[in-house]
């Protein structure tokens, strides 16, 4: 009998790709890719950790509920900015260019947000920050914006701690502590602008100083003779642990008033005894009663995190529960757009069809093509340092 080769080779082949067919019906999606950009070493590494714990626990949730778009897993890249523009730079850069992220998001240094911003929205990757709060990262003029934030903000942030040191402290004459940098010059903008809308205070005194300095008597000095009755700070943790121990050696028990800054690293610690004189704003608190979302994220945070026995033990509060909520806002905007395109997921966000219950507040509608900052100064708390824990004051 003679053997036809080709036939033979022929149906070896279609066998082959049938078995192939049953015993692989469908390899996995690939992932979509979220990044992440923040100080992951360093002096404000602590806050880098924070935020990574709120954007895994989120992922880990839309992961176990099956992914988005039919499947797909999300997976989190991280970059290391080191809190410098130029590296923060390069490393957005690694994650569009070389990863082909979806989305990122971004850590505490607003002058790193700022240098990020134009880079998102030319390459029209969606970029949310969740903790650096100077004005224009979001209110940057671009059109469309692919800059998003789930944090504070500057000009709210402003007028809430004047507000606060005239209603808690009966503070009328106010003195600005600054870090010399575009995010202490935009809270030098908010905090004067503020201040000409509140009849009940009036800014005395305009300090500024540099992250390196170790002594701030000086600059505090001027203050004290310009007759400050309290002073609002805006600093990040080192640089603003100086301030308070400059504070200390002057014997001078004027109350602090801060931006969130300091909660960004080990501030009690590098502050010593007086760490806790410094009232400062946050957008959320694990103390109290967390209702249903919260409590359920307290579980898993303990659970993913052993060292974690209560609210005592999460430092920077604030960068875990913003990026947990701002990842789920973004997944949303992923699955309803359809889609890991860049300038659909901006028109998904900026139309969120779905509320969404989130650790700080219920989300309808957070985010417009006006109106890119899903918190307002309603969502806004004061707390304070006790010992390591940070607690409520109001």
């Amino acid at each position: 009998m003679t053997v036809n080769r080709s036939s033979i080779l022929a149906r070896l082949l279609a066998a082959g790709t049938a078995a192939w067919a049953i015993a692989a019906p469908a390899q996995a999606a690939d992932p979509i890719k979220i990044g992440h950009v923040a100080a992951l070493s360093g002096a404000s590494a602590q806050s880098g950790e924070a935020i990574t714990r709120g954007l895994k626990i989120a992922i880990d949730e839309i992961n176990e509920d099956g992914g988005l778009l039919d499947g797909r897993m999300l997976e989190l890249v991280q970059r290391d900015d080191q809190s410098t523009p130029p590296r923060g730079l390069i490393a957005a850069r690694e994650l569009i260019d070389s990863e082909g992220v979806a989305a990122f998001f971004g850590g505490i240094d607003s002058p790193v947000s700022l240098a990020i911003a134009p880079l998102a929205n030319q390459t029209e990757t969606p970029f949310v920050a969740v903790w650096a709060a100077a004005t224009g990262i979001t209110r940057n003029g671009a059109n469309p914006n692919f800059v998003f934030r789930v944090s504070a903000v500057d000009a709210l942030v402003d007028v809430k701690l004047l507000d606060y040191a005239s209603d808690k402290f009966g503070a009328a004459k106010i003195g600005l502590m600054l870090i010399n940098n575009p995010w202490g010059q935009s809270n030098e903008e908010g905090l004067e602008a503020a201040d000409a809308e509140n009849d009940a205070v009036e800014i005395v005194g305009v300090e500024k100083f540099e992250a390196a300095d170790v002594d701030m008597t000086p600059q505090l000095m001027r203050l004290q003779a310009a007759g400050a009755e309290a002073i609002v700070l805006v600093v990040n943790a080192p640089p603003g642990a100086q301030v308070m121990k400059s504070r200390e050696r002057m014997g001078w028990d004027v109350p602090v008033v801060s931006h969130w800054g300091i909660s960004g690293g080990r501030f009690p610690e590098l502050a010593g005894p007086t760490a806790g004189d410094a009232h400062f704003v946050q957008t959320y608190s694990f103390f109290g009663e967390l209702g249903t979302v919260g409590d359920a994220f307290m579980q898993k945070l303990m659970a993913a995190y052993p060292e974690i026995t209560g609210p005592q033990d999460i430092f920077s509060p604030v960068g875990t529960a913003n990026a947990y909520d701002a990842m789920h806002l973004v997944a949303q905007a992923i699955e309803q757009a359809g889609s890991t395109e860049g300038d659909a997921i901006r028109v998904a966000l900026e139309n969120l069809e779905t509320p969404y219950e989130g650790l700080i507040k219920t989300y309808d509608k957070p985010f417009s093509a006006e109106e890119h900052d899903a918190l307002g100064a309603d969502d806004y708390i004061m707390v304070r340092y006790d010992g390591d824990q940070v607690v409520p004051t109001e």
